[in-house]
């Protein structure tokens, strides 16, 4: 019993101190939120993450497919193209990708016209991006990057167009290697395809000049060995 009526005494000495003590003023906030604002917001969240669990239900229970995820392959989609002159492109590429990003935006874009000599405008920049831009980021891929020199060597670009000017100046020859001069994009990858895979035409080659060295290389060392021993003998 003792206890317990310390133990009330103590609490209203606490609470007498308390409303003795002067309060601070409550900080009005800056920005007092919006219940309806913060209402949408949630909304779309929760409208958001239901989409996401119900696509996840549909795809679990055999009712949707997952999205695949694409996997570019530079040889086998550009086959217009030569091994050397992809591997050129993909130098030059990512040389002006300052950002190491493995895109090309519009200022990267802008100092690499200026270096090849060709300078454009901003809304010329900004139209050279839109014209490959296929997954419309405003930046180029390097999948989008390859496309300029398809269209290039294709014969679709305007001859003063920034695009036509980037591919001429990029010193890569594409009009008459890339699809042997052909005007028409369609024919010239007929052409190609009927000549076989110039990917594995290339690696066949670059397979057989390494045997001819291995051959070369065994050939000087046994004329070597045959001339020393005719000197020790």
């Amino acid at each position: 019993m003792a206890s317990e009526e310390l133990a009330r005494k103590l609490q209203s000495r606490l609470v007498a101190t308390w409303e003795d003590e002067p309060r601070p003023e409550p900080v009005q906030s800056l920005a007092q939120p919006n219940p309806q604002e913060a209402e949408a917001a949630c909304g779309e969240s929760s409208s958001e993450l239901s989409a996401k669990l119900i696509r996840r239900q549909d795809i679990n229970e055999g009712n949707a497919a997952p999205r695949l995820t694409r996997i570019f392959n530079p040889y086998t989609e550009f086959k217009e193209f030569s091994r050397k002159q992809i591997k050129d492109m993909e130098m030059m590429f990512k040389r002006y990708d300052t950002g190491k990003d493995g895109f090309i935006d519009l200022m990267e874009l802008k100092l690499m016209m200026e270096k090849l000599g060709a300078p454009q405008t901003h809304l010329g920049l900004k139209n050279m991006i839109k014209e490959v831009d296929e997954d419309f980021d405003g930046k180029l891929s390097f999948r989008e990057f390859l496309l300029i020199f398809r269209r290039a060597a294709a014969g679709e670009l305007q001859e003063e167009s920034g695009l036509m000017a980037l591919a001429r100046l990029s010193e890569i020859n594409v009009s008459i290697e890339g699809v042997m001069g052909a005007k028409d994009f369609f024919e010239a990858k007929m052409q190609a395809l009927s000549l076989g895979s110039k990917f594995e035409a290339e690696i066949r080659e670059e397979k057989e000049e390494r045997k001819r060295q291995e051959v070369e290389k065994k050939q000087r060392q046994a004329a070597f060995k045959q001339l020393q021993s005719t000197f020790c003998s």
